[in-house]
């Protein structure tokens, strides 16, 4: 394979031109050849903006991904599409990230999956708060003992009011549902790689409709209830098959003080982590406990710059993955995983009961 790798986007609205594209234009091993979308104007306009001299613009992903020329495909719509077109990127030999999360189901992402193996291309999911800072150093901390064995987790996904009112993020059929599968994929991505399990037992879950059916509300132009078809808030306890217990709260809409998107707080035998107010170390020692504050380089930085440079570190090793033929920093097994446990927490919310990954609880 040559050494600049080319590139096609399937899907041209908001994570692509706000993630993807501006990340994918700083590679230089990285040519921004093709650009998708239903919309003519949207990937003509991503293409005028990041695409290489000559660059072909699609309304049918399915000519696209005719282009031999084309190595790698990202897969940037709707969560109901997720599957659906990055099967056919596989299948057509382009090696593919999509967006998270990995699917609108457990099923379809078990495919995806299946479909990589059989083809040997290489598929990511873009879980981008993996590649932040105070991600990369509480996973060096995890991974050198300093925790100890870590058997309590909580995956905070919470937002007071901060619904996405455009585009489908309030269509079910095109979602698969609400904050859990939109910004609780994140928190329950990061905990789960953090602690380096990926065997869960049992999930119990409950879903919520509550602040969703307000006429008014404090949030600058508000959503239409009746058009709001996804949970406002949804929670889940899972059990690991080694005991550990991870606690996931998601909310677009909660009555509670403390918001925070993508953070996580880690309790092992040795010490304590958590990603409050920067990132913090608690434990014991010589008999005292003490509060550790890790000082990151970029403290104070905003965090959009923040957000930024976590997805650039994103874009380049995964680029990187391919050039050298390496195993992706996220794994399709793992994301699999993720969306296996999401799809359990919405399972018990309807059911109202325990979902067990092992058949034999479960029918026991």
């Amino acid at each position: 394979m040559s050494k600049t790798l080319k590139l096609g986007i399937i899907g041209c609205g908001g994570i692509a031109v706000n993630k993807h594209l501006p990340a994918l234009s700083k590679i230089t091993t990285a040519e921004l050849a093709a650009f998708c979308d239903v919309f003519q104007g949207s990937a003509q306009k991503a293409a005028d903006q990041y695409g290489a001299p000559g660059s072909a613009v699609y309304t049918d992903y399915r000519e696209l991904l005719a282009d031999p020329s084309i190595d790698v495909v990202h897969v940037c719509t709707s969560n109901d599409s997720h599957a659906e077109l990055s099967i056919a990127a596989l299948r057509a030999g382009k090696h593919v990230m999509c967006e998270k999360p990995m699917a609108r189901t457990a099923a379809e992402a078990a495919q995806m999956l299946e479909v990589a193996r059989q083809t040997g291309k290489k598929l990511t999911i873009g879980y981008n708060n993996r590649f932040r800072a105070d991600s990369q150093q509480l996973f060096t901390i995890c991974r050198n003992g300093s925790l100890g064995d870590i058997y309590f987790a909580k995956a905070h996904a919470v937002r007071r009011r901060g619904v996405p009112a455009r585009g489908v993020f309030l269509d079910k059929e095109k979602q698969g549902g609400g904050p859990l599968i939109d910004i609780g994929t994140h928190a329950l991505d990061l905990t789960l790689w953090l602690m380096d399990n990926y065997k869960p037992r049992m999930v119990v879950g409950t879903a919520y409709h509550r602040l969703s059916q307000m006429e008014e509300t404090a949030r600058s132009g508000g959503w239409d209830p009746s058009l709001f078809t996804v949970e406002d808030s949804a929670f889940g306890m899972i059990v690991m098959e080694n005991g550990a217990t991870v606690m996931l709260e998601s909310s677009w809409a909660l009555n509670i003080r403390q918001e925070g998107a993508a953070k996580v707080t880690l309790c092992g035998s040795k010490g304590g982590a958590d990603m409050w107010d920067g990132l913090w170390i608690n434990g014991e020692s010589e008999g005292r406990l003490y509060d550790q504050h890790i000082h990151l380089d970029g403290a104070g930085t905003p965090f959009s710059q923040v957000r930024s440079k976590a997805i650039e570190l994103e874009m380049k090793l995964w680029i990187d993955s391919i050039l050298s033929d390496r195993e992706p920093a996220v794994k399709p097994e793992q994301a699999l995983v993720v969306s296996q446990i999401l799809e359990a927490v919405y399972e018990s919310a309807e059911t109202g009961k325990a979902v067990y990954f092992n058949e034999g609880e479960r029918m026991g």
